[in-house]
């Protein structure tokens, strides 16, 4: 079997030593098979019985090669934005005044549940991408702006469809990230409705995870 070899790279082995936190290599080889990586070291250390079987050689032009980065805390897909309300921060305005104002998650979510599945997905890849790009190669991605058994089923359909863009997903269901509307003032009420809306989420294979927003202006312990 042929092999791939990349030089003129710096790479992050993570074999921490006394002087390199990172196990890094200044002249490193990678030498990749099926890939996925067969052997990586100093490029003088590349056994000749590895190099004998290189097929095609690349050259990285100095780059820096660390390990996959793992984004663990996104919420990637969500309809509308938020920017004005850094202005309010700006000007004094805390997060939780923003919120009790109807801003915050309660405005994301109004413009999360009038997008279609087709619409989120198409926001939402380019987020995924812009991850990519930086070397995230798995990313969780959080519901939580549908806050109703359709809407965050519809969430977390998109997330799953992320799943095949060249970065590994997992999902999270954050049901209980807000209030919607319609129970407003009934949390224990939403909660149940919470309980209810996860196993047929899980039961449809679109739940890795469970989280829940537990500050003052979402739910207790």
């Amino acid at each position: 079997m042929s092999l791939e070899l990349w030089t003129h790279c710096r790479a992050a082995t993570m074999q921490a030593g006394p002087d390199q936190p990172y196990g890094l290599v200044e002249d490193a080889a990678i030498v990749v098979e099926r890939e996925q990586i067969a052997w990586i070291g100093a490029r003088s250390a590349l056994p000749a019985a590895l190099a004998a079987r290189v097929d095609r050689s690349h050259d990285a032009g100095g780059a820096l090669v660390t390990p996959g980065l793992i984004d663990c805390h996104t919420h990637l897909v969500y309809g509308g934005d938020r920017a004005h309300e850094f202005e309010l921060r700006l000007n004094g305005a805390s997060y939780e005044d923003i919120a009790r104002a109807g801003g915050g998650i309660a405005s994301t979510v109004a413009a999360t549940r009038a997008a279609s599945e087709e619409e989120l997905l198409a926001q939402s890849r380019p987020r995924l991408q812009a991850l990519a790009a930086e070397g995230v190669t798995t990313v969780e991605i959080k519901s939580g702006y549908g806050l109703s058994l359709e809407q965050e089923r519809k969430s977390l359909r998109v997330a799953r469809a992320l799943d095949g863009e060249g970065v590994q997903v997992r999902t999270t269901f954050l049901g209980a990230h807000a209030l919607p509307p319609e129970f407003a003032g009934q949390a224990d009420g939403y909660i149940d409705a919470v309980l209810d809306m996860l196993p047929l989420l899980h039961a449809e294979g679109l739940v890795d995870a469970v989280d829940a927003f537990c500050e003052r202006i979402a739910f207790s312990t």
